[in-house]
């Protein structure tokens, strides 16, 4: 049992896509929620790697970590060698506004945005992959009952502690590369989606580590191997709790507000993609015929689209409620607040520009010539995180969407990491990606 000496973490999720705060003892943390504690600007700038990139605040200023007490993880599992006690929080201003770089606010933000002025709201599941390094691999086990064996107490542990830290569990799975797994959790509106996505990465690594295994989120381990994404699922509801994603009267049962929302999603992607797919291994992944995401494009029936719109299940009654789509240009070196925010913002736009519905591919875009990869109007996407990053800064959307103030920090530290890796091999910065993750 704990005493209120014991620490608790306020942490918050940051633009290298870590948990980052600082302890203080649980009698404290009532007294923190109204005050919270120090955080200086210049912590956002911390890269995966450890080094500062270049800041503009420098060692200036002050900003106030608050925690927010529903996304508490209190777990004491001796048995298991869990011990884990964190708060997720907001960074914000000494006045208690929201600070401009805090990932979770500008989720939260946009959020209210799409209730406020639409009426709606995202509902979300985030499907995680990983490799656990805790089993013998074998090529040639995906999705096997072989390799789900050999994974050994992990799976069903792992599942454990989520429901106990509050999560509720989708699914479990052994993924196609040798030791990679994805876990899913249930459907859960913004920001709390995000928190616990993070909170469940954090719980993999804590589950992984009692059993003196080791589990990474690395978006790839090897040049020629398996990545791992972040696919993240996502319907709209009415604010009276009605689905409104689905319309069996249209193509491919898209309704009017949903295909404005994704054409916005789609139209600004290349803008964004540095924030999904922010480390520079991603573009190792997002490449055609890796099963990721290699083109703008809205498809059906195909796990190499951007946009997915995801198969129903079940009788036509339970269509409305069942019918979603799977953003799938995503992975772990993101913070999943900032990559839910970019997809909520550019579905804004979509929607409030009246956007028409983006056209359905369900053909391989990677096999067209150029002349009729046009006529799609589909586009590739940026194959590099230099060149995606550069669209980033460029965009008049983007700091309209986010704040120059965030735009700017974000282009920083990721130019910084771009630098950092310049000199390295592929196989090298997977290693480097692999021990950061």
């Amino acid at each position: 049992m704990r005493a209120d000496s014991d620490l608790v973490m306020i942490c918050t999720s940051d633009i290298a896509g870590q948990l980052r705060g600082k302890a203080v003892p649980r009698h404290a943390l009532a007294a923190r929620q109204q005050i919270g504690v120090g955080w200086t600007p210049t912590n956002v700038l911390i890269t995966a790697f450890g080094p500062i990139a270049p800041s503009p605040w420098g060692a200036l200023g002050d900003l106030c970590l608050v925690p927010d007490p529903a996304t508490a993880v209190d777990l004491e599992l001796p048995e298991w060698g869990i011990d884990e006690c964190f708060v997720l929080g907001d960074v914000r201003e000494l006045d208690g506004t929201p600070w401009a770089c805090c990932l979770r606010s500008q989720l939260a933000t946009a959020a209210r945005r799409l209730e406020r002025d639409h009426g709606l709201r995202l509902l979300t599941s985030f499907e995680q992959e990983f490799h656990y390094f805790g089993a013998e691999a074998q090529p040639g086990l995906g999705y096997a009952l072989r390799a789900h064996r050999r994974l050994g107490p992990f799976p069903n542990r792992l599942m454990a502690v989520l429901e106990s830290a509050g999560l509720e569990t989708d699914s479990f799975m052994p993924e196609y590369g040798p030791g990679q797994c994805e876990a899913t959790i249930g459907p859960q509106a913004a920001p709390k989606a995000a928190d616990q996505a993070s909170i469940l990465r954090e719980l993999v690594r804590a589950t992984a580590r009692g059993l003196g295994a080791r589990a990474s989120f690395a978006p790839i381990l090897d040049p020629g191997g398996v990545g791992n994404g972040t696919h993240v699922h996502f319907s709209l509801w009415d604010t009276e709790g009605r689905p409104v994603s689905y319309d069996s009267a249209r193509p491919h049962g898209v309704s009017h507000v949903a295909g404005a929302f994704l054409a916005g999603v789609l139209r600004h992607l290349p803008e964004y993609l540095a924030m999904t797919a922010s480390a520079v291994v991603s573009y190792l992944r997002l490449t055609p015929h890796r099963w990721s995401a290699a083109f703008d494009n809205l498809g059906r029936q195909d796990r190499e689209a951007a946009v997915r719109i995801c198969p129903i299940f079940g009788t036509a009654a339970e269509a409305p409620q069942r019918f979603n789509f799977e953003f799938r240009a995503a992975d772990a070196a993101a913070s999943p607040h900032l990559v839910l925010a970019a997809v909520l913002n550019a579905g804004l736009s979509g929607l409030e520009q009246g956007l028409p519905m983006p056209p359905v591919t369900q053909t391989d875009l990677a096999a067209l010539s150029e002349a009729d990869l046009a006529r799609t109007g589909c586009r590739r996407l940026p194959t590099s995180l230099t060149e995606a990053l550069a669209l980033t800064a460029e965009s008049a959307w983007a700091e309209a969407a986010f704040g120059a103030t965030l735009v700017d920090a974000f282009v920083r530290h990721k130019r910084a990491e771009i630098e950092a890796l310049r000199d390295l091999t592929d196989a090298e910065r997977c290693a480097r990606y692999a021990q950061a993750y």
